[in-house]
């Protein structure tokens, strides 16, 4: 599998995009660049939607996303893709409407692997009470995209 990347300076950290030829395959934030840049249309149209995004002109990204985990990551990433711009979910929230109140760790794990970062909104789950818990890109990153949709007022 051929894979393109490119890389995005987000006001918050250098972003890496990763495709193949037919889906976006990652977007993760990184220190350094992983690859070199290597484009295709795909890398390029994420980029944009994900300039568009930070510039506050977009809400909704219209990507096509390949997604590899097992079948509980790939259910629980689907919920995330149903959480609208300026809303957040608890992890209890998303156990439930998987009909598994008992797999909120599971879906916290879950979570955590989400390869597809800011497109995938992984940031608007937050804790039953409305805790900032658990993003693998620092919990500033995730105060910081929550504020930016207008989820935090503070």
């Amino acid at each position: 599998m051929e894979i393109f990347s490119g890389r995005f300076e987000s006001p918050i950290g250098l972003v890496q995009v990763e495709a193949d030829m037919e889906a976006l395959i990652s977007v993760s934030f990184v220190e350094a660049s992983q690859r070199a840049d290597r484009r295709n249309l795909l890398i390029d149209g994420a980029i944009d939607q994900l300039a568009q995004y930070f510039q506050g002109s977009r809400r909704e990204f219209d990507l096509p996303l390949q997604f590899q985990g097992t079948e509980f990551q790939q259910a629980v990433w689907q919920q995330l893709m149903g959480i609208p711009y300026g809303r957040m979910v608890s992890y209890q929230d998303i156990a439930n409407a998987l009909d598994n109140p008992g797999a909120v760790r599971a879906v916290g794990a879950a979570n955590g692997q989400n390869p597809i970062s800011i497109i995938v909104p992984c940031h608007r789950v937050v804790g039953s009470d409305g805790s900032l818990t658990g993003y693998g890109s620092g919990l500033w990153r995730k105060e910081w995209l929550l504020r930016h949709e207008g989820s935090l007022l503070l």
